[in-house]
This record gives structure tokens, C-alpha cells and sequence, in this order.
């Protein structure tokens, strides 16, 4: 059964934090999910991106493992972006799978939450990602998924021959055999000279 949950940006909410407190911590339980995550800032990679404001759907699973919460997940967005060849617009739907262990926060004896002191960080552990108590930050899974889905060079098509350089039209549009006259530069003050009589 899928829980539908709309993540919605407010100016104190981070859109991409889910809370969990629904996901029994015992190992073996799995709750589903349907988020609409709307995206607070542009994702993607220089000439393409998924614009600030439009909505990521993301189905995700979460089942309770020993160690923390397992989140397998499929994301839906479309990027929007211009050719490198001839600017025309270009839209690409991005459709990604991930999956990733979200350790629980490490606790004392006692079952509190351990203090982290500044000379006990493990780099190991930096690179891991982490449940704050029943919340789970999904913004670095998905937003990586969804840049390395995406063409640093997009194209409208594989066969764009881009525009002419010197009237900037697209050459699929121009007629064979286009060609603009060149003229050197060092003899161009010489049609300005009147040779007639």
C-alpha cells in the first residue's frame, strides 16, 4: 500500500526530508511511499536541469535492516536545457532507480544519542548517510541521480548540424551549396575607393 505524501517547499521546511516515524524499527517491516518533492533549487548540470520549482516524483520503499533504514527508490523528473549546436530548447526525462543504507544514529549504552566529539570523526563514516532520529534527508541521493542521468553536451538530435556561423541560421534550413562571400579584411578599404572617371 502506498502512502501518497506531497513534500511541498515552505521557506522552513526542507522539501526533501521525510519523516518515518510510521516505519517500525524492527527488521523485516517495509512501508511504501509516493512523494512529490518540489525542488528548491535548479539540479542539473550547466546547459540542462531540472528548473527550480517543478516537481521530482519519487516511489520510494523503506525497510528496516540491522543496521538502519534501506531506501530503494525510483525517480521521475524532466530537465529542460538548450542543443550545443543550435540553442534550439531540449527536454529530457530523467528516470532513475537508487537505493541506499541509512544508518541509525549511533547511541550510548544507555540508548541516548551519542555526542559526536570534534577529534572522534570517521571519514568512513562522513561519506555514509544517517537518520536524524525518524527523518531521512533524501536531497544528495536524488540530486546525484538525477545529474549523473543527464548529458553534460545535449543535443536536439544526434543528427543537428548546428547553425551557420556566419548568418546563424540552422543549416538544415539553409539551401546546399550556402555559402556567405568572404572578403579579406586588409583589401576591404578598397571598395570605398571611386575608380570611375
Amino acid at each position: 500500500m502506498f502512502f501518497r505524501s506531497s513534500m511541498l517547499m515552505t521557506k522552513s521546511a526542507n522539501p526533501f526530508l521525510l519523516n518515518t516515524h510510521e516505519l517500525p524499527r524492527r527488521t523485516g517491516e517495509m512501508k511504501e511511499y509516493q512523494l512529490d518533492i518540489e525542488s528548491n533549487a535548479r539540479i542539473g548540470v550547466p546547459l540542462i536541469a531540472v528548473p527550480e520549482g517543478d516537481v521530482i516524483e519519487v516511489d520510494v520503499r523503506l525497510e528496516s535492516v540491522t543496521e538502519g533504514v534501506l531506501l530503494s527508490a525510483d525517480i521521475y523528473a524532466v530537465a529542460i536545457g538548450e542543443c550545443i549546436r543550435c540553442l534550439d530548447p531540449v527536454e529530457q526525462v530523467v528516470e532513475r532507480k537508487i537505493q541506499e543504507l541509512y544508518r541509525y544514529e549511533p547511541t550510548n549504552e544507555k540508548g541516548r544519542k551519542k555526542r559526536r566529539e570534534e577529534d572522534d570523526v570517521d571519514l568512513d563514516m562522513e561519506d555514509e548517510l544517517q537518520m536524524e532520529g525518524d527523518v531521512m534527508n533524501l536531497e544528495i541521493p536524488i540530486i546525484d541521480a538525477i545529474i549523473l542521468a543527464l548529458p553534460v553536451n545535449p543535443l536536439c538530435s544526434e543528427e543537428c548540424l548546428g547553425l551557420c556561423p556566419d548568418c546563424g541560421e540552422k543549416w538544415e534550413k539553409l539551401p546546399e551549396g550556402h555559402a556567405h562571400e568572404v572578403v579579406d579584411a586588409r583589401w576591404s578599404g578598397l571598395e570605398k575607393l571611386d575608380f570611375g572617371n
